[in-house]
């Protein structure tokens, strides 16, 4: 017996439990509903995609190919419009995630209005979003399956059996559009207490996997833009420590953690680490701090600061803000110890932010971190703040002057220019780019590819596009041929913008409720019945 008809039979009980006070109930319309709404609470939800991270990640390690990807969503409709494109090309949500992108919060969701990412928006705008955007998914369960629940029951008032048990076999096989979100908590908003409370709230909204970064809170910054300022590896651990008591908490036991680490970009940390014997991950902190070797007092100026480290007495450089400066040209070194020991302290997966996209650099840092954790696996941020195209031919145009392949066609600082994108160059580069996941993910351990914004970019775009067309001589035409003609012929789901809403589940509740009485909103004259 399926899952519902088995509902159908235990509510066909409590019914007749309850008398004729239920007569009014009809066991598969409460079925239907119980149907539609599989996940209860939001940390239903971080239990059940929690477990398919984990079957995800295990399958990745067996093969390369079963790779992992997502988009930064930032808003429910948005995710929501994401997964059913999903299902409706691919047929399966499988190893498709969604990404919280904490830059498109701060840009697009603070009440403060547009800012930059640096930490300044509301905490709670987080786990708003990932409710939300869970509200949104569950909703589009509810209308893909009320339409089946349709189809049913047009095949039984035809009394054609087959199809109605082809149309059962759908629901009873019905595929949730429920998946996985990486959610950023950017550094923990705070301190650790700070980062265990926003944790909690992120957890009870649905997230099975937080990713958090090892910049100081009150002084983030986009992981692609300068002024970056790391913490020692004690405060860094402290808050995945929070992350993973809260997921305890809750009990999601198998909750995911993804350690970011900023250090290749970073330049300069806070403090001073504080370390009690040589060799500590104080110690090794310490040791990548720029300065001066000192003999002795006489070498100290007021306000000095000066540490031992490598059994020598070191002034590290300070700026006028206060800062320490590594040395330069330590970056991946700290990149690898910062992976290495979130590894061994508690974080499952990897996040380095790099400032290109380069399988070769990756790689390098990776096989040195799996030197000492073989299974580790990356979190990788497909950024739509790298130039993809100039990046890559240039990585072309390098890749072929290294071979001695003549390239006097080619000026590199202008292979972004319009006039090389027919040369052999740039399809070589283009072919790099839409290899670019596979071979990351095949040579340099990344187990999960995203993007971090691209729907901000998308929004944008397309607004443009139809700006352009309906306020210029194009006029309504510029929205129907730009928009819903192209709606209508690519089966957009939402082109039938009344269904998306909701008003068709809300008709099928009020026949629920009101029997024959239902006043319903799809009759024949709702002008959606012309798509």
């Amino acid at each position: 017996m399926s899952a519902y008809q088995d509902a159908i039979q235990k509510l066909t009980q409590l019914r007749q439990q309850n008398g004729a006070a239920w007569a009014a109930i009809n066991p598969e319309s409460a079925a239907r509903m119980q149907t539609q709404n599989r996940f209860h609470t939001g940390l239903d939800i971080a239990r059940y995609t929690a477990d398919i991270m984990r079957a995800d990640m295990a399958a990745y390690d067996a093969d390369t190919s079963a790779y992992t990807q997502s988009l930064g969503c930032w808003h429910g409709f948005i995710g929501q419009q994401k997964l059913i494109s999903i299902k409706k090309h691919f047929g399966s949500t499988k190893k498709k995630y969604l990404y919280l992108s904490g830059w498109m919060i701060a840009a697009l969701r603070s009440d403060f209005g547009p800012l930059p990412d640096q930490s300044m928006h509301e905490k709670t705008a987080v786990p708003a979003l990932i409710e939300e955007l869970y509200t949104f998914l569950k909703q589009a369960d509810a209308r893909e399956l009320g339409g089946l629940f349709r189809e049913l029951d047009d095949a039984r008032d035809a009394n054609n059996e087959q199809q109605a048990a082809a149309v059962q076999q759908k629901i009873d096989n019905f595929e949730t559009h429920v998946v996985p979100i990486i959610a950023d908590i950017d550094a923990g908003f705070g301190n650790e207490e700070a980062t265990y409370l926003l944790a909690k709230k992120m957890i009870e909204a649905g997230a099975c996997a937080i990713q958090i970064e090892n910049q100081v809170s009150d002084e983030k910054q986009c992981g692609h833009q300068d002024g970056k300022v790391t913490v020692p590896h004690a405060d860094f651990l402290a808050k995945i420590n929070a992350v993973r008591y809260a997921f305890l908490e809750l009990g999601v036991d198998n909750g995911i953690i993804v350690a970011r680490t900023d250090s290749l970009g970073a330049g300069l940390t806070k403090q001073i680490a504080v370390t009690n014997e040589p060799g500590d991950l104080g110690d090794l902190y310490n040791s990548f701090l720029d300065g001066d070797v000192i003999k002795g007092a006489d070498d100290i100026a007021n306000g000095d600061v000066v540490v031992k480290a490598n059994g020598k007495l070191l002034k590290p450089k300070r700026l006028a803000s206060g800062l320490f400066q590594f040395k330069a040209g330590t970056g991946v070194d700290r990149v690898v110890l910062d992976c290495i020991t979130s590894l061994q302290h508690g974080a499952d997966l990897l996040w380095i932010e790099t400032e290109k996209p380069h399988v070769g650099q990756i790689a390098e840092m990776v096989n040195r971190i799996r030197e000492v954790v073989p299974n580790a696996k990356l979190v990788y941020n497909n950024s739509p703040s790298f130039n993809w195209t100039l990046n890559f031919r240039q990585q072309v145009f390098d890749t072929w002057q290294e071979a001695g392949k003549d390239v006097s066609a080619y000026a590199r600082a202008k292979l972004m220019s319009e006039e090389y994108d027919a040369t052999a160059l740039a399809k070589e580069a283009d072919d790099w780019i839409r290899t670019f996941q596979a071979d990351a993910a095949r040579d340099a351990g990344i187990f999960h590819h995203l993007i971090t914004l691209p729907t901000y970019h998308t929004a944008a775009l397309s607004t443009d596009n139809l700006a352009k067309e309906y306020f210029g001589d194009a006029g309504m035409l510029g929205y129907v041929e730009g928009v819903q003609r192209k709606e209508i012929r690519q089966n957009i789901a939402c082109v039938k913008h009344q269904n998306m809403s909701g008003s068709d589940v809300g008709d099928d509740h009020k026949e629920y409720f009101s029997g024959d009485a239902a006043l319903k909103a799809g009759g024949k004259d709702n002008t959606m019945n012309q798509f």
